[in-house]
């Protein structure tokens, strides 16, 4: 008798076994209405044309164009304040990136104050940094697009129309005409506003490029460089979104391939692509993309964006780095990055995320690890026999595809955590016995408080001496004459005050920290909650905890432990 599934909504397939299906290869015809797709080939046909792409090897980076504060904000269940969206500004300057989209003035007052911030406040935006702003194809939402960057010296103004079949007859109502005379209208707003003014340039996208007729984009495209008359020295940026992500990335580096061969006064334009991830896909898209003559990429860092995301560019530049190439971005503290985008964003980033996560230089397996280890110990022979520092000795250590330490990482951490997570799961015994769900940078933590203290013993550790070293460690560490007291957005701490956008901010305020991360959940079904934070006190970062039938009580608790815990590490 055939045991009952334990997925009663799943139907296994049931249909038959296709005539031409191998005989190693059993699957059957399934019930999921796949009929009721069009397969991107007959959605857009490119004209046959001889593919250089597939040939071509990438030897430098694109311009690499952060649309995080616009595209990526947009997406937010939560949008950036001013203070996330000037930090996430920032982080863009500190790694490198000389052209970034800053907003959708005319879309909202957040929005637009930002951009009027960064162009009266001095020396707020650097001399060769560039600053591009987005608005829709409408005279009024343009007019106000230029008042946002009223002084700025350095500007694109990045116009934006759907182009495709679909958007053209449901939500514009108009054909290929209408629209293009739609475009045409804004386009000419846009050149009159400009006049004369340097430094300003314009940048066009048909949005759903990738559903678009591909002789239409040239139209259009091509239209607009002769209405804005591009020239060598004042080029016209034409962007091409795959908006929604529908083939396999070689059909849109064909399309790409086919507009970058027809365009008029190519050396007057630059060519700019700007993949979404709806096929899971958007790294490669962009990668062949650039093979098939893209000059600008514009993502996301770590491929925030609407539905699955915008492509990354911090995965897009680390490539370029592990094949040799200079990716012309500062990417040497992953981790300071990633805490930054967190915190701007209000969203994780994963575990295995390529490159960044907690766990993407963690071997679990044995055998990988006996592989890594003896790959470190071959690294170090080489360079030595070579004459050279093991960091800047060629790397090739098996199952790590780039050198922790080129990140900011170190060896010490990656093989103290696997060897914890070998000696009976931490985490999970913490879990299981007392209920604390602990974030992952917290666990790597205390599996250094856990590898000191079985040092010294020489055996393991149960549930319980677990709880009681990690209260030791992190529960009780707030010294017993510190005083406290919130009132909203203010704190005091030892007779100091401080002010923030919430409790937590203001007693970090007070005591000078800055907090990193923060996550709390219940206890069970019982009336306790525990908080972790993680704060920056000076150069030093510690965790904190704190466990208590108030919610606010445990958060403040875990604030002054981590500040407790930062301040005995900058003394020892």
């Amino acid at each position: 008798m055939r045991p009952a599934t334990p997925f009663p909504p799943l139907r296994p397939p049931a249909g038959p076994v296709p005539a031409a299906a191998p005989a190693w290869n059993p699957q059957r015809g399934g019930s999921m209405p796949s009929h009721r797709y069009r397969p991107a080939h007959e959605r857009v046909r490119v004209p046959a044309l001889l593919r250089r792409w597939p040939g071509r090897r990438t030897d430098r980076a694109p311009l690499w164009v952060p649309v995080d504060l616009r595209d990526g904000n947009q997406a937010l269940a939560e949008p950036m304040d001013p203070q996330r969206k000037q930090r996430m500004f920032d982080l863009f300057l500190a790694m490198g990136f000389k052209e970034i989209e800053v907003g959708y003035p005319s879309a909202s007052r957040a929005d637009f104050d930002f951009v009027r911030r960064l162009a009266t406040t001095p020396g707020a935006v650097p001399e060769d940094v560039t600053v591009v702003v987005f608005t829709a194809a409408r005279a009024d939402l343009i007019d106000r697009t230029f008042e946002s960057v009223r002084g700025l010296p350095r500007v694109v103004v990045h116009l934006y129309t759907a182009t495709a079949p679909t958007w053209r007859e449901v939500v514009l109502g108009k054909d290929r005409e209408g629209v293009r005379a739609l475009i045409t209208e804004a386009a000419q707003g846009m050149d009159r506003l400009a006049g004369d003014r340097e430094g300003l340039r314009f940048q066009f996208s048909p949005e759903v490029f990738n559903l678009t007729e591909p002789d239409y984009v040239l139209e259009v495209c091509n239209g607009l460089t002769r209405l804005w008359d591009a020239s060598p020295e004042r080029p016209v940026i034409h962007n091409l979104p795959a908006t929604v992500e529908i083939a396999t990335p070689n059909v849109y580096a064909d399309q790409i391939e086919y507009v970058d061969r027809h365009l008029e006064r190519r050396e007057s334009v630059i060519l700019s692509v700007h993949p979404h991830n709806d096929r899971g896909t958007g790294v490669a898209c962009a990668e062949l993309a650039v093979l098939a003559g893209a000059q600008r990429v514009e993502g996301c860092l770590f491929g925030n964006g609407e539905r699955t995301g915008n492509v990354d560019l911090v995965t897009l530049a680390l490539n370029l780095h592990t094949q040799g190439v200079d990716p012309m971005l500062d990417l040497s503290d992953i981790d300071e990055i990633r805490r930054t985008v967190e915190h701007c964003n209000r969203l994780p980033v994963h575990e295995r995320h390529p490159y960044a996560g907690d766990l993407v230089h963690t071997a679990f397996s044995g055998t990988h690890q006996d592989a890594i280890r003896k790959g470190f110990a071959h690294h170090a022979k080489t360079a030595a026999e070579a004459g050279l520092p093991e960091r800047e000795a060629p790397w090739a250590v098996p199952y790590l595809p780039i050198d922790p330490a080129d990140l900011g990482r170190s060896y010490e951490a990656v093989i103290r955590v696997n060897s914890q997570s070998g000696k009976g799961g931490i985490a999970h015994l913490l879990q299981t016995g007392e209920g604390l769900d602990l974030p992952r940078r917290l666990q790597i933590d205390f599996a250094r408080v856990v590898q000191e203290a079985t040092d010294d013993s020489g055996r393991e550790m149960t549930a319980a001496e677990l709880y009681a070293l990690f209260r030791a460690a992190y529960l009780d560490a707030v010294p017993a004459d510190w005083t406290w007291s919130v009132d909203g957005d203010r704190a005091e701490v030892n007779g100091r005050p401080g002010n923030g956008t919430g409790p937590l901010d203001a007693v970090a305020d007070a005591l000078g920290a800055q907090i990193l991360s923060f996550t709390e959940h219940a206890v069970g079904a019982g009336p306790e909650a525990v908080a972790y934070v993680e704060v920056r006190v000076g150069g030093a970062a510690a965790w904190g905890a704190g466990r208590d039938t108030s919610v606010l009580t445990a958060g403040v608790r875990a604030v002054l432990g981590a500040v407790a815990r930062a301040s005995a590490t900058r003394k020892a």
